[in-house]
């Protein structure tokens, strides 16, 4: 009898395994693909790119052109915090950040802190083993104006096959001389999620 139940469910696994079939199409990177119910690629692409056009319309940036002759502001990307339930690769939305303020030609942008120590490592690689003319000197760094920081947080509410996930991103941009907060700004996605019972 456990044979024949065992030959049965082996019968059943290979059937369902033989069924399985596997197809891969190419996408647009930008399109909307959304495979599952968490946080992807499109979600840290959209919140990075409407951050950036909020903070590009506020009063700061007006008052710091008329402050400092039109140039251009200055910033570094600070911690942003992963807050939520589910682990992300924060480091992909800090990119798509710096991406869109850069591309936006109306702020610079310093390297992060491990950047900075690896440029400083090759610059003193250079005072040693490069030409005097192509050496890079220290001490010509440009200061940062201003920091962008945030973190993201999450909730998850689940009830019977239906589940709705809720994201929330915070950015605060500070005046680093004044330390002072000259933009707060907030994004949210809500992911509704309904689970359909298995069927053979």
């Amino acid at each position: 009898m456990k044979k024949s139940a065992l030959l049965v469910a082996f019968a059943l696994l290979a059937l369902t395994t033989a069924c399985q079939t596997m197809s891969t199409q190419r996408v647009e990177t930008d399109s909307v693909t959304d495979v599952g119910d968490k946080w992807n690629d499109t979600d840290s692409r959209l919140v990075a790119d409407e951050m950036i056009d909020d903070v590009l319309s506020r009063p700061w940036l007006n008052r710091f052109y008329k402050e400092n002759n039109g140039e251009n502001p200055v910033v570094i990307i600070g911690s942003v915090k992963n807050k939520s339930h589910e682990h992300i690769n924060v480091k992909t939305f800090v990119r798509n950040l710096e991406r869109a303020l850069l591309n936006s030609g109306q702020v610079e942008f310093v390297a992060s802190r491990g950047e900075r120590d690896e440029i400083r490592d090759e610059r003193l690689d250079q005072a040693s083993h490069a030409s005097e003319e192509t050496a890079k000197s220290a001490g010509q760094e440009i200061g940062a104006d201003f920091m962008l920081k945030g973190e993201l947080n999450s909730i998850v509410n689940k009830d019977g096959g239906k589940s709705v996930r809720f994201y929330q991103v915070d950015m605060t941009l500070i005046d680093l001389e004044k330390n002072k907060k000259v933009w707060i700004g907030e994004k949210q996605i809500k992911k509704v999620i309904k689970q359909s019972r298995f069927k053979f």
